[in-house]
């Protein structure tokens, strides 16, 4: 089989990698998805009763529908636009081979029939067939589970979803677009749309409650307004101020645009959200992971000493050769690449780099077996070159060992099999083994632990040691200290030697840097992993697997984890964590399974990632309770009157203003607020303390104030009404807003104006229909609100709903 690939004509003519673009929706489904709801449709019916029987300024409500819509539509579209720019910018190129050539493409542009090139971290974007390898290995875990690499030789298949983890290789695109494999199973998980979750089960709840309860409720009010009144137009218009009161249409609105403007604000920062969910989870995290590598320090590195450990040996070549060997070299190796330029020796047996295995090596027949890796997994622990090693490590360095040996080991063996633990001269004070039971797990968990990591078979001579150095960035140690301010436990986590990453996160002021601990001495049962993880803070010496291992463990014990990372080997944890945050700079693979890609790879943007999540969580519980607020006064309302036969207390008109000026304009200005609160759980139980009394005791302040002014005709006792209702309201708007910081007294400062002015207005009274009769009946109102908006303030602080 050729491997030039197709020709140029050949591709033109064949069928693309087309696939739905899985950060957005088309226009006419964002149009539909906002016009064809329950809640439009009942208040489109309601609209159409009012504007038949009753007077168009009582059909008010209608024009807010018509602008929730409009807005959901806008901001809607403008985060689509925001998406869809910064998933085009994210997309990894695709390598393949036409014309004889190399060219690098973006994934759409490969076709049926293309030679792909595969290197390590690059991911399958359609499925094929291997058609040329060397030491090709491919984890297949993201659609089998299985964590171990499959090493794949020609005529195996490849499906796209998978990514390769070590060694090169090429392979026949043989399905593309709809058809690839993963494609097809996360046909429904592409769709657009906002994933399960506590804020949006809770919302749902809330909707789907309330719709079962207005239909038997609407009911009960329509039958008595008919039959408490002669105009069968005024009962019509009483009957759909209740129904339309009970109905929170505004909730569902606000939560949707504070997603999408989460969504549009971190774009700003270059980050891209693939899923408008992980706003949310933005805000529960309270355990981050952090890579060290690309995370904690930049991509690039420099060799900085060559330590020969035998005179004679041709370091230099041995080193240029290893990494000229690698097609698809890693930063160490380009770092050591430009070093050693020049090779001078032809392998004949190659085994690739993997973060599981931590080496590699190559045979190059007159000259030799040579391996380069870790020291701890390459030399003899009680050799004292291991302990050499093992003290430059302590100064930050990533540390190299250079060996040969005389065959090349098998890549799938075992590692370290001469060594039964690692000796305590192998690890600091206080996370060798045994001291590591001691002094980091409880005891009930100081069991299980694995002594240390096993090595290679056959015999292995220390050549040179080779260090590197690590360039932090520079926002780093501000941008660690931030989460420590807002409570969010770090875990920084590493392949690196576990003294390198205790000297990188001390001198960057990780609280527990010290106590660095080597990953390889932790018990497998996640219990006691769980235990330990809470106990330490920087590990190294950490598998992939384990990363994931870690991850698992942390949420076991209740955390919700972020987990950042840019490499291949960070692919399993970034998967299972809540929030998988990945590097522009990063693998294909780590980007394609992140919820979070930050595109200009500066660390220094998390903080905005987790503040905007914790905004739009917390802004959301704020206006939640005003909505319900408004259903449960409006629920009780109805069904008293209902039960009464008496007339309903205000009109839609009324509701209209009272809801604008308590309700709807506070709310988008407090769900786009800027907040620092801490997510917690219980979002519908806290809303409910609150909305539940709030709209009792607003609904009996309400009736008290109507049944008060009885004496006058029904326009002026309803304005009473609405007077009391207005007060109580505006009074759970103050509570809600809490704190109340300068724009926020500004805000409900304006609400009340905006009702005073109202009712100073003639023309405006005209238009809202409220009539001053009797100035006693207004200071009764007023009176019966003040003592309802302290009741209210009493009953909310013992259910400890306020803020602080």
């Amino acid at each position: 089989m050729s491997l030039d690939g197709l020709t140029s004509g050949e591709a033109a003519r064949a069928r693309p990698n087309v696939v739905p673009r899985r950060s957005s929706r088309s226009l006419g489904a964002i149009v539909r998805a906002n016009v064809l709801t329950l809640f439009n449709l009942v208040i489109g019916v309601l609209w159409a009763l009012i504007l038949i029987f009753g007077e168009w300024q009582d059909g008010a409500f209608g024009l807010i529908m018509v602008a929730n819509v409009l807005i959901g539509v806008i901001q809607e579209l403008r985060a689509k636009r925001a998406l869809d720019r910064l998933a085009v910018v994210g997309e990894s190129p695709v390598t393949v081979r036409r014309d004889g050539a190399e060219r690098r493409l973006p994934p759409h542009q490969v076709v049926l029939g293309d030679l792909v090139v595969l290197g390590p971290g690059d991911a399958l974007p359609v499925d094929g067939e291997v058609v040329a390898a060397d030491g090709l290995e491919v984890d297949e875990s993201l659609l089998t589970g299985e964590s171990d690499p499959v090493r794949k030789e020609p005529g195996d298949p490849v499906l796209s979803g998978s990514f390769a983890v070590a060694g090169t290789g090429l392979f026949r695109a043989t399905a593309v677009g709809v058809d690839a494999y993963a494609a097809r199973l996360a046909e429904e998980a592409s769709r657009f749309h906002l994933a399960r979750s506590e804020l949006r089960d809770g919302v749902a709840r809330f909707i789907r409650y309330i719709t079962w309860l207005v239909i038997p409720i609407g009911a009960l009010l329509t039958y008595s307004q008919l039959n408490n009144s002669a105009d069968f137009a005024t009962a019509i218009t009483g009957a759909v101020a209740g129904i339309v009161t009970m109905i929170p249409e505004g909730l569902v609105l606000t939560t949707s645009i504070a997603f999408a403007v989460g969504v549009v604000r971190l774009a700003r920062h270059r980050c891209l959200v693939q899923e408008l969910p992980a706003v949310e989870g933005l805000a529960r995290v309270d355990v981050l992971c952090l890579d060290k590598t690309g995370t904690l320090t930049a991509g690039g590195m420099t060799v900085d000493r060559v330590l020969p450990l035998r005179e004679g040996r041709p370091v230099g070549d041995a080193l240029a050769s290893l990494t000229a060997a690698d097609s698809h070299p890693n930063a160490t190796a380009r770092a050591i690449a430009d070093r050693f330029p020049a090779p001078g020796w032809r392998p004949l047996a190659t085994v690739p780099f993997s973060s599981e295995r931590k080496w590699s090596g190559a045979d190059f027949g007159p000259h030799g077996v040579w391996l380069l890796g870790a020291p701890d997994v390459l030399l003899d622990p009680s050799a004292p070159e291991c302990a050499q090693a093992a003290e430059l490590s302590a100064t930050g360095a990533r540390v190299l060992a250079l060996c040969r040996t005389d065959r090349l080991p098998d890549p799938g063996a075992p590692v370290n099999a001469r060594a039964d633990r690692l000796p305590d001269a192998d690890l600091p004070a206080d996370a060798r083994t045994d001291r590591l039971q001691d002094a980091v797990l409880p005891a009930d968990a100081r069991t299980g632990a694995r002594a240390g990591s096993p090595g290679l078979v056959g015999d292995v001579e220390p050549v040179a040691l080779v260090t590197l150095d690590q360039r932090v960035r520079p926002d780093a140690r501000e941008t660690l200290a931030y989460f420590a301010r807002q409570g969010v436990a770090l875990k920084i986590i590493s392949g690196d030697d576990p003294r390198s990453v205790s000297a990188i996160a001390a001198g960057l002021g990780v609280p527990g840097a010290d106590r660095a601990v080597d990953a390889r001495t932790l018990p497998e049962d996640e219990k006691a992993l769980g235990l330990a993880l809470d106990a330490a803070t920087v590990f190294g010496r950490v598998s992939p697997r384990q990363k994931r291992l870690f991850v698992t463990a942390l949420r076991g014990r209740g955390h919700t984890v972020a987990m950042t990372g840019d490499g291949v080997n960070d692919v399993l944890a970034l998967k299972e964590a809540d929030l998988g945050i990945a590097m522009g700079a990063g693998s294909p693979a780590t980007k394609a399974v992140a919820q979070v890609v930050l595109l200009d790879n500066r660390f220094a943007a998390l903080p905005h990632v987790v503040n905007e999540g914790r905004r739009v969580l917390a802004n959301i519980e704020r206006v939640a309770g005003l909505f319900l607020t408004k259903t449960f006064y409006a629920i009780v309302l109805s069904l008293t009157t209902g039960v009464a036969g008496m007339m309903f207390p205000f009109t839609p008109r009324h509701s209209t203003l009272v809801n604008a000026v308590t309700i709807g304009l506070p709310a988008l200005f407090l769900a786009l607020a800027p907040t620092l609160e801490r997510a917690r759980p219980g979002f519908v139980p806290r809303v409910l303390r609150l909305a539940v009394p709030a709209g009792v005791i607003s609904a009996c302040a309400v009736l008290l104030a109507f049944v008060a002014a009885d004496g006058g005709t029904l326009e002026e006792s309803r304005t009473a009404a609405v007077l009391a209702l207005f007060l109580t309201t505006w009074w759970v708007l103050v509570l809600v807003a809490r704190p109340l910081n300068r724009w926020r007294v500004t805000l409900v400062a304006a609400m009340a104006g905006l009702f005073a002015l109202a009712l100073a207005t003639p023309y405006v009274r005209r238009l809202f229909e409220l009539t001053l009769g009797d100035p006693r009946d207004g200071l009764i109102a007023i009176g019966i609100a003040l003592v309802a908006s302290a009741v209210i303030s009493a009953v909310v602080k013992v259910a400890g709903t306020l803020r602080a």
